[in-house]
């Protein structure tokens, strides 16, 4: 038997580099490293990767890098020659990737007769409308950071607060008018947050809900105005925030079986916490609901050439799919050399950076890890059950695509061909 090997090693400077294929017959068992792979045992399906279209990435690929660059980001996400994107996570209203604070109603505008995204028709929505051509069965996501100042307990947009009980169906309102915006220009929504890391005061746009603010506000809200707007097909995610305390964000709305009907599963973070078994807790719990991560990036700007930063990203996959996440969104696709632009001076870095300077990108490590599963772990492929003795620092997941076995390895620095040959 033939398998097909392609490595991202540091050593060797290797980025998604197929090998000559591995021959079972050539490489007999070594009795210390072994894995064991069982098709016959199954676990979640997958949805697939993806990345955030914000302003900031979008502002910079179109009013500050050259159209061959644009083009070369759009074919390096989303075509099959490159990673093969096929999640979109896009902010409603502003977020602090964004050149500035906005909503799209005037203040105190609780019918929404000004409702108007045309600030999204100069950057975004040709940016999504080109994603489409290179992926037509893109899924596009909606997260909100904060809903306008005047609806909301502190007056503003940023530095939290929280949304007053007295404009929840205004808001929750507010989602249909904006899916329906976006179905205008031919955009379909796929699914929706509540909120942006409800439990974070930020000094950029941020809102606090409780647990059981986001319960009420689903299960009286959201989830009657969706159904009653013919748009029940729209998933909605709750918690959008991290790992650590997703259990205790979870469990008040889950439990509730009026707001449970309404959602469709748990989106989280990997700040602050890596405790990936907290997914697997909640998936016991609740096995017909599902798991999605919606955000993680290097914080602290730009950090080209580290390739720390891409080991994050292939640990935290590995971890979060063996439980039980079904997908992986990354945070910004693009920002600029400075990490930017970001309304609050939140810079962070991106798996593709654009240097304006030299009117180039930079392919960051994390950029290539995150090819080595998005390319070959493919929508609708299953995870299924392995047993591996493997040396220290090495981790693994594997997954049945409709066509052929994959199994992804990850270690902490170049495997050695002549100590572990999968």
């Amino acid at each position: 038997m033939k398998i097909r090997v392609i490595r991202t090693a540091k050593e060797t400077g290797e980025l998604l580099k197929e090998l000559l294929p591995l021959e079972t017959e050539k490489h007999p068992i070594k009795s210390e490293y072994l894995v064991t792979i069982n098709p016959s045992i199954s676990f979640q399906k997958h949805l697939g990767f993806g990345g955030a279209v914000t302003e900031a990435t979008v502002f910079t690929l179109a009013a500050q890098i050259n159209h061959a660059s644009r083009q070369e980001v759009l074919s390096a996400y989303f075509s099959n020659e490159g990673i093969g994107y096929n999640l979109v996570r896009i902010h409603m209203n502003s977020s602090d990737f964004s050149l500035e604070n906005y909503t799209y109603v005037i203040s105190g505008d609780e019918s929404l007769k000004t409702f108007d995204i045309s600030r999204e028709d100069r950057y975004v929505i040709p940016f999504l409308k080109e994603g489409l051509l290179f992926q037509p069965k893109l899924k596009i996501l909606i997260s909100p950071w904060s809903p306008p100042a005047w609806m909301k307990s502190n007056n503003d947009m940023n530095h939290g607060g929280e949304l007053l009980p007295k404009y929840y169906q205004a808001w929750a309102n507010y989602y249909v008018r904006f899916i329906n915006e976006l179905k205008k220009r031919g955009i379909p929504t796929w699914a929706m947050t509540v909120q942006n890391e409800p439990a974070a005061v930020q000094i950029w746009d941020s809102c606090i809900y409780s647990s059981e603010q986001e319960r009420d506000f689903v299960k009286s809200f959201l989830g009657p105005t969706l159904e009653k707007n013919g748009l029940s097909d729209k998933k909605i995610l709750i918690w959008d925030h991290n790992r650590d305390i997703i259990l205790e964000r979870a469990l008040p709305i889950l439990n509730d079986p009026i707001a449970s009907k309404y959602v469709w599963g748990t989106a989280f973070h990997w700040y602050v916490s890596e405790a990936s078994e907290n997914l697997s807790k909640l998936h016991k719990l609740f096995p017909d609901k599902h798991l999605l991560f919606t955000e993680g990036c290097i914080e602290g700007g730009p950090k080209p050439g580290v390739w720390e930063s891409g080991e994050r990203y292939a640990r935290n996959i590995i971890n979060d799919f063996n439980n039980f996440s079904e997908g992986f969104i990354d945070w910004n696709l693009v920002l600029n050399e400075k990490g930017g632009p970001n309304h609050a001076g939140n810079f962070c870095d991106s798996p593709i950076l654009a240097d304006r300077s030299s009117q180039s990108l930079i392919y960051n490590s994390s950029f290539y890890f995150i090819g080595q599963f998005s390319k070959y772990i493919r929508p609708g492929a299953v995870r299924i059950d392995h047993k591996a003795l493997l040396p220290t620092g090495v981790r693994l997941v594997t997954y049945r695509n409709p066509d052929v076995l994959l199994l992804s390895l990850f270690k902490m620095r170049l495997i050695q061909r002549n100590k572990l040959v999968l």
